[in-house]
């Protein structure tokens, strides 16, 4: 069984459609080609490196794009083993990731999964 992905839904929003949403229509076009890139890797049992995907600690993840003046990260997760699940994006400002951000993550992760 191949990996597939989904964007998380709480109480009706969906935060990572609602950061694509905010993108240029390039942006939103190249991190839907990184993520199609994380689930090919990911289909063939190839771990991504670090430039496009990094382990944030407590099964949260981000995929990382940069643009032409910004970066952005996606976070995820892994739910039945051959399932991404997208919580949200944002463009980062700082050089790491910002707890906040991961804690979001984390938070949106135990509403999905509160409402399986």
């Amino acid at each position: 069984m191949d990996f597939t992905y989904d964007f998380a839904e709480i109480n009706g929003k969906v935060p990572m459609i609602e950061f694509l949403e905010g993108l240029s229509l390039k942006e939103r076009a190249k991190i839907f080609a990184y993520i199609d890139k994380l689930v090919e890797l990911k289909n063939n049992g190839i771990q991504p490196k670090e430039n496009l995907s990094k382990h944030l600690g407590g099964g949260i993840f981000e995929l990382r794009v940069s643009f032409e003046n910004r970066i952005s990260r996606s976070l995820y997760f892994y739910e039945s083993k051959r399932q991404i699940i997208f919580t949200h994006g944002f463009v980062k400002k700082e050089q790491k990731t910002p707890k906040s951000e991961i804690e979001r993550a984390r938070s949106i992760r135990k509403a999905w999964r509160g409402k399986k």
